[in-house]
């Protein structure tokens, strides 16, 4: 499948599986909400979470989206680079957060008290990487 295709597919989507590798070299899967900016999926995670540690030290990873159907799938596999935590309510992570819930979720009431929290759970941005497709839509 091309990669252009697999992405574009995906794009069309929000719901997947980010999967990362353990120390021991298993696999480990997440459910994750993702949107696409330019051929990377943004995905918000928190520290200390296994997909973030699994990522920190190995940031290969795939990504599966599946149709509601079940009948069509792309498999992306590619690396991740991640964004520091965000510490404060002004800095570039929590905005590039607020970013990500808007467009994953749409606007907020109050997105003070979202930063605050995002804070409070050491929210950061998975950013994905595509290097290969595979698949069948």
């Amino acid at each position: 499948m091309e990669l252009a295709e697999a992405v574009d597919w995906a794009s069309e989507r929000r719901l997947g599986v980010l999967i990362t590798i353990r120390s021991d070299g298993r696999p480990q899967s997440s459910d994750i909400v993702y949107y696409v900016d330019d051929g990377v999926f943004c995905i918000s995670v928190t520290d200390g979470r296994a997909k973030t540690a699994n990522l920190r030290r190995d940031p290969r990873a795939v990504l599966h989206v599946s149709d509601e159907q079940a009948w069509s799938y792309v498999s992306l596999d590619g690396t991740v680079e991640l964004s520091p935590p965000t510490t404060s309510v002004d800095d570039a992570t929590s905005d590039a957060l607020v970013d990500y819930f808007e467009r994953v979720a749409g606007t907020h009431s109050d997105w003070d008290e979202d930063r605050r929290a995002m804070i409070d759970e050491r929210r950061l941005i998975a950013r994905f990487t595509p290097a290969h497709a595979t698949g069948y839509v």
